[in-house]
């Protein structure tokens, strides 16, 4: 418990009721944050978090942490010294930090390696239903100090044309589909752990080790060169965040016990779908052509909006049109950064060079259109 609920029992006069053992995790996570300030007091920022300086050394329990974001995340924490654990099932990347301590289990009823355990952050990228959530909160419970889950913008309740939105759009409801799971274990979490919580909503998160093909398939696919076909309008607004950023700026979070709903979404400022495209060619030194094909004839041939035209979402689809318009402030004044473009597509492109995703037969992975479909396409639409 962090010391900021101490305050605020201590004015509701109940401190007595606190056990010893979670007042003596409530002044340590105090000792965390002024520690790294010359003031004595403890500096909040105006989104409800809090703000120090880089740590000496965190105790952090990654769920998952083998795969894709959760594996830059623990590269990140290492990088910056932090004590990092993890809790997974081992079947993904086994291999990966055999350096480091790693706990055995299932969130779907074997969290037996968990009991007892101390840890001053979780970091959760892997939480998809509120049960498995409200599993880890029921065994480590007051041992947690601060939580930071990784959520999606998919929780959101629908995504109008042509309008931006920001962390208090409304929700979607029920618990059927990704993102409205996504959004009860936030609830969740929020009941379970208040005020510890940080709610991160990614979009497109791309970059090495991205097991879903839903950005990479644009670097590959331009660096083959010839005619591209190039969905919508060159002027489209679209949204990625680089894995890399995303990963340290989450630890950074953790490190600052940062609580609050950000939309991590990239870049600072717009970036088009042309924009996107000519940056691969520039990257991998194309000469393709790009061949602009609008909307309504992508959706009469049967395209498959997001799956077999990463990145495409159809600007006037009246459920989805506006999925790319994410305000990202909030996260940015919090200290998101990003990278330059060009960084992120060279970056992806030789890791499938050097290794891809082609192995993994995650039901996240997209199947972008073959080249003959493409050139069928094109020799139909332009």
């Amino acid at each position: 418990m962090c010391f900021r609920y101490l305050v605020g029992f201590a004015r509701l006069g109940i401190v007595g009721a606190l056990s010893n053992k979670r007042l003596k995790l409530a002044a340590r996570c105090r000792l965390w944050n002024e520690s790294f300030f010359s003031a004595p007091r403890l500096k909040r920022t105006p989104l409800g978090g809090t703000r120090r300086t880089r740590s000496d050394g965190v105790r952090i329990l990654v769920l998952g942490g083998t795969l894709f974001l959760g594996r830059h995340i623990v590269e990140a924490a290492l990088a910056r010294g932090h004590d990092v654990v993890l809790f997974n099932r081992g079947k993904h990347n086994p291999h990966l930090f055999s350096h480091i301590e790693k706990l055995r289990g299932d969130r779907d009823g074997d969290l037996v390696a968990l009991r007892g355990r101390r840890f001053e952050t979780v970091i959760d990228p892997s939480g998809y239903r509120p049960e498995h959530v409200r599993a880890v909160t029921d065994v480590l419970g007051g041992a947690i100090a601060h939580y930071l889950f990784i959520s999606s913008i998919s929780v959101y309740r629908d995504f109008p044309p042509h309008r931006s939105f920001d962390e208090d759009a409304p929700l979607a409801e029920g618990d059927q589909g990704y993102g409205a799971l996504k959004a009860r274990c936030e609830d969740m979490l929020e009941e379970a752990l208040p005020g510890r919580v940080a709610r991160v909503r990614p979009g497109l998160i791309v970059g090495p080790h991205d097991p879903t093909d839903r950005f990479t398939y644009w670097p590959r696919r331009v660096a083959r060169g010839g005619s591209v076909l190039a969905p919508g309008r060159p002027e489209r607004p679209v949204q990625l965040v680089d894995v890399r950023d995303l990963a340290e700026w989450c630890v950074r979070g953790a490190e600052q016990c940062r609580v609050g709903v950000f939309n991590a979404v990239g870049p600072r400022s717009t970036l088009t779908m042309g924009q996107v495209l000519e940056g691969c060619a520039t990257v991998t030194e194309s000469v393709a052509r790009f061949k602009w094909v609008p909307d309504e004839d992508l959706l009469a041939a049967g395209v498959k909006p997001w799956t077999e035209l990463p990145l495409w979402i159809p600007e006037s689809d009246s459920r989805v049109g506006g999925m790319l318009l994410a305000d990202n402030r909030r996260a940015v004044a919090a200290g998101l950064t990003f990278r330059p473009l060009a960084d992120t597509i060279r970056a992806t492109l030789q890791w499938d060079r050097r290794e891809g995703a082609a192995g993994h037969d995650l039901p996240i992975r997209v199947t972008p259109i073959p080249p003959e479909r493409e050139a069928e396409l094109l020799a139909h639409c332009v």
